[in-house]
């Protein structure tokens, strides 16, 4: 994250939720987030692409549901380099469905 050039904190969860592994929210870095939010006008989550990641996601968003605090994610998508011919579905799908405008 340092190396992208972003501008501003980050903070680490300490994994994802997966009830088929015994992960809880409760077992995840959720309390001090909350507690780093005073002046925040937006997270960005910055989560594996997996339905871990997704659910994980979701919490987050419902958690902060209150809060008058922008949420966005990074995009997923074809990495820089590679060949459409060997992307598989889900991720040229969700590069589909999380494109930009440019122009």
């Amino acid at each position: 994250i340092d190396k992208s050039g972003f501008k501003g904190m980050y903070h680490v969860l300490g994994g994802l939720i997966s009830p088929l592994d015994g992960i809880a929210p409760d077992n995840l870095n959720f309390n001090t987030l909350l507690e780093r939010l005073e002046g925040v006008e937006e997270i960005v989550v910055a989560l594996n692409p997996s339905s871990e990641g997704d659910m994980t996601n979701l919490y987050l968003s419902e958690l902060l549901e209150s809060q008058d605090i922008k949420i966005t994610r990074i995009a997923r998508g074809i990495p820089i380099g590679s060949s459409l011919e060997f992307i598989d579905q889900v991720t040229l799908t969700h590069s589909i469905n999380d494109r930009v405008t440019i122009k």
